[in-house]
């Protein structure tokens, strides 16, 4: 077989529903000859979209180089390959090493983007992460652990901003997260636990900062969720009044509309 002349699709498979996907990844997984799915996270059933007879792979318990072979190999056989990531392929998913890896033997790639579990997690709390004078910013982060961040991006340096804030990959570190809150939300500020997030065992739990560790082991949770902090959770959890967008505000001029 000759090489294939498609680009090596990243594609997002996002949250965890399958219905969260794009429409444009469910239609490249139709369309796929080989997917390697990062099974550790991405549910199975999000391979509803794929084709009877088309070779899944789960790369759960592949090193770097392993995957990049299966990549290679497809590619080379003329399939159309299309290697399956979490949430947003982007955030946490570990694709610039494999995208530079391939590029070196001039393997064409095509990413498409997906839904992150901070947007799925938000839209189940119908909460927005930005009100109009009293937050204007979204941080996405994780707390330093085996996989180290930056010191100019430690989590401390961050909270101090007292902006919105998702912080992934941390729920084995949720004391130390929880002292870290404390210090720059106050201990009677709110939190939520964002459990599987779309997946039918999804699970949204708020509570005050100060019981966020409590309330992880009383409910069991260790891995697969999203602490969320800032003052629009506390807005969601005490449905107070709000200030009015500018953009719906009747005496409000723009491009669009003349203010009454």
């Amino acid at each position: 077989m000759k090489p294939s002349n498609n680009p090596v699709i990243f594609a997002g498979a996002g949250p965890g529903d399958p219905d969260l996907i794009t429409v444009k990844a469910m239609k490249a997984l139709a369309a796929a000859d080989l997917v390697i799915f990062a099974g550790s996270l991405v549910p199975e059933s999000v391979l509803c979209w794929v084709r009877p007879g088309t070779r899944t792979i789960s790369s759960a318990g592949m090193h770097l180089d392993q995957i990049i072979d299966t990549i290679r190999k497809g590619y080379q056989a003329g399939l159309q390959v299309v290697r399956l990531h979490t949430g947003d392929p982007s955030l946490y998913g570990a694709i610039f090493e494999q995208i530079r890896e391939l590029e070196k033997t001039d393997i064409p790639v095509l990413v498409i983007p997906g839904v992150t579990a901070a947007f799925a997690a938000s839209a189940a709390m119908h909460m927005e992460y930005t009100l109009p004078e009293m937050t204007q910013t979204l941080i996405l982060t994780r707390i330093s652990g085996r996989t180290p961040v930056p010191d100019t991006e430690n989590l401390e340096s961050l909270a101090a901003h007292q902006a919105s804030m998702a912080i992934y990959l941390s729920m084995g570190h949720v004391l130390q997260v929880q002292k870290i809150l404390q210090a720059h939300y106050g201990e009677n500020g709110y939190c939520a636990i964002a459990y599987k997030v779309s997946h039918p065992e999804e699970k949204i739990i708020h509570c005050r900062i100060k019981y966020l560790d409590e309330t992880c082991k009383k409910n069991a949770i260790t891995r697969h969720a999203l602490i969320i902090v800032g003052k629009a959770v506390a807005a969601c959890m005490k449905n107070q009044d709000l200030v009015p967008s500018k953009l719906y505000d009747p005496g409000f001029s723009h491009g669009y509309r003349n203010g009454a």
